[in-house]
């Protein structure tokens, strides 16, 4: 008779691969799946009843910033993406990562995310990083891209200008070591300085680099609004011109000009993959809400230099004038735009622009460059900016797939996380399968699983029920899954993911956290 650590009956197995759903019975020996189909009378130490249930493997989070807010020390059980029914998160995002660190300095390209004043580092290479990680127990399987950023403030100090060639080849070697070393590829934010004065030509030599070790470059790019079509056409182009598997992190059309362009948008992806054979895909939320920095809102020539620099030129009235300007041809709907995270003055968080600017008696306009200088550009913010059907044709395009591009947030903050952090993969499925029907669970399934493990490369050990696959499993009660988070009250678990394990260890059990800490970290070869 076989033994096990757990057995989990009787329940709806949904593999991964979106194969139609059938009922059947796991047994878990240690890590490792050791059974899948019926185990007889095999004995556990625990047997869990999942009659009525659905299986289904553990979520993988592509897109994911607890590494970049330094969640991932703070707050390693991770327990809001457990409860989600997330088991592997990949940091690195939007061009900024934790390693490597050759020069300390170059941590400062994540402190647009958080105050980096405080932090320990004693790490340079991404090698060190993953084994100071190794010795921190942490809830969640966690891998690494390369930042863009991050591997510039190594090589530069000075942002606002092109490398040398000596200083890109530099970048180059120091990529490469990193993508030796176990990081998954590499990540660009073109939206953020110093990544929006990169060239074609210096991103394309870097992604060259990343396609020969058979990785993936991910772009945050440089416009998701009024220069949509340019910035997709950019990244069509960088996968054409280095080989390199091109994928677009937390794709979205914010603002009317965008949504106008975005079938063209569509379109132009289509036909690069159907015609030209380009290996492009993209990630999305499904929320409409964007949690992004009000810095993004100022014009790109204040952004060019260091956090000082901006500083400086948003503090002097010859500057204001043209910033104010610039910032007003946005027409922004300020009171849609809520103040989400503030680095510094806290009685702000949770109102509009609108609202602060009434009570300051400022234009908008000034209230928003005064909320960036008091609060060290370190702002972020809830805009409104995304259509419900959008999300929907992105969900239908067949390269699309699950990302939360939220963090690890413990409860109890006086700031607002966005509820993606909270209730993402929950909201995915119960808005796309349950109520749209826009998926089966199957097909579901597949894009929050085994499409992401083979995007990663990881997907003979995490994203499918199989025989011989790592034990990273998710129970969950098909009637009863919701996202509860709410922009005004994020921090709530969601219903219906009612057990996860991770590496064959029970993390949530009836829907509450065990404390379990038995997340990894995963090194690509």
């Amino acid at each position: 008779m076989a033994a096990y650590s757990y057995i989990i009956r009787g329940g709806t197995i949904i593999d991964g691969s979106g194969f139609p759903m059938y009922r059947g019975d796991i047994g878990i020996s240690g890590e490792i799946i050791k059974e899948v189909g019926a185990v007889g009378r095999g004995r556990a130490t625990r047997v869990i009843d999942a009659a009525g249930k659905y299986i289904v493997p553990g979520f993988i989070d592509v897109t994911n910033h607890s590494d970049t807010h330094w969640t991932i020390f703070t707050y390693p059980a991770q327990e809001n993406l457990l409860a989600q029914g997330i088991t592997t998160v990949i940091g690195g995002a939007c061009g900024s990562s934790l390693a490597p660190l050759v020069d300390q300095k170059a941590i400062s390209s994540i402190q647009k995310w958080t105050d980096i004043s405080n932090f320990n580092i004693n790490w340079r290479s991404m090698e060190e990083f993953y084994g100071e990680l190794d010795k921190h127990p942490m809830g969640v399987n966690m891998g690494s891209l390369v930042g863009y950023s991050t591997l510039r403030h190594n090589i530069t100090d000075d942002d606002a200008r092109e490398l040398t060639r000596q200083e890109l080849e530099s970048m180059k070697l120091l990529l490469k070591r990193s993508l030796d070393e176990g990081a998954f590829g590499l990540s660009i934010g073109l939206a953020h300085i110093p990544n929006t004065l990169a060239i074609q030509e210096e991103i394309i030599e870097l992604a060259r680099i990343v396609a020969d070790a058979g990785k993936v470059v991910s772009v945050h790019m440089r416009n998701e609004g009024r220069r949509i079509l340019s910035s997709v056409a950019e990244v069509i182009n960088l996968a054409r011109s280095s080989g390199a598997q091109v994928h677009i992190a937390h794709f979205k059309a914010i603002g009317r000009k965008a949504w106008q362009d975005f079938p063209k948008v569509l379109a132009i992806i289509r036909k690069a993959r159907k015609y030209e054979n380009l290996p492009i895909s993209a990630d999305f939320f499904p929320y409409l809400r964007t949690g992004s920095l009000l810095s993004n809102l100022l014009p790109e020539w204040i952004m060019e230099g260091d956090q000082a620099k901006s500083m400086a030129m948003l503090s002097d009235q010859h500057k204001r004038e043209s910033i104010l300007e610039t910032v007003r041809s946005l027409t922004l709907h300020y009171d849609n735009i809520v103040i989400a995270e503030a680095q510094k003055d806290k009685k702000i968080i949770g109102k509009s622009i609108a609202e602060i600017s009434a009570q300051s008696g400022l234009s908008p306009e000034e209230t928003l460059i005064q909320i960036l200088i008091v609060n060290g550009l370190s702002v972020t913010i809830f805009s409104k900016t995304l259509k419900s059907r959008h999300l929907v044709t992105i969900a239908k395009e067949s390269y699309s797939m699950f990302a939360s591009d939220g963090v690890g947030d413990p409860k109890g903050r006086k700031d607002l996380t966005h509820p993606r952090s909270y209730g993402a993969a929950p909201r995915y499925i119960d808005r796309l399968v349950r109520k749209s029907k826009i998926f089966s669970w199957e097909e579901a399934i597949k894009r929050m699983t085994a499409v992401p493990a083979a995007h990663l490369g990881i997907a003979g050990e995490r994203g499918s029920i199989k025989k011989g696959a790592l034990a990273d499993i998710v129970v969950i009660d098909p009637d009863g899954i919701r996202d509860i988070a709410t922009y005004s009250a994020p921090y709530q678990y969601p219903t219906g993911i009612e057990h996860v394990f991770i590496n064959g260890r029970l993390a949530i059990e009836k829907g509450v956290p065990t404390g379990a800490l038995a997340g990894k970290i995963l090194r690509r070869g």
